[in-house]
């Protein structure tokens, strides 16, 4: 897909302690919520196709143009989840690499089944509480 700088907004789960969760502390293999504005931006840029909740009109493109994005999004789908967590403004993602004291964490956007094994984690941790 592509690389973006995104902001941490929250640590959902940890499979190492439920500790660090419930104190924010980021480690390898921690799974976050992330600002998807920059992955949006740039799906739309790229696809030409919206993935806003009202589904907003884009802005008119010129022939040659929307034929480059009809081109690219021939055959091209998100999955309901993805799209649904990306209209929301939020996404799930996977720290890939040990954060350092730099304040830079590397990780990965979720998606199809990685997805959904956390999505069940998660949503069994919230019905616990």
């Amino acid at each position: 897909m592509c690389t973006r700088k995104s902001r941490i907004s929250d640590v959902v789960y940890n499979a190492s302690n439920n500790e660090y969760v419930r104190t924010k502390m980021i480690t390898k293999g921690t799974i976050v919520l992330i600002d998807a504005t920059p992955f949006r931006n740039w799906y739309e840029q790229f696809y030409g196709q919206s993935l806003a909740k009202k589904g907003g009109e884009l802005a008119a493109v010129s022939p040659r143009r929307q034929k480059v994005l009809d081109t690219r999004s021939k055959g091209h789908k998100v999955e309901s989840r993805l799209a649904d967590l990306m209209a929301g403004g939020r996404v799930l993602a996977r720290i890939s690499a040990r954060p350092g004291q730099s304040g830079r964490a590397d990780g990965y956007v979720l998606e199809g089944a990685e997805l959904e094994f956390y999505k069940k984690k998660i949503d069994v941790k919230k019905s616990k509480k």
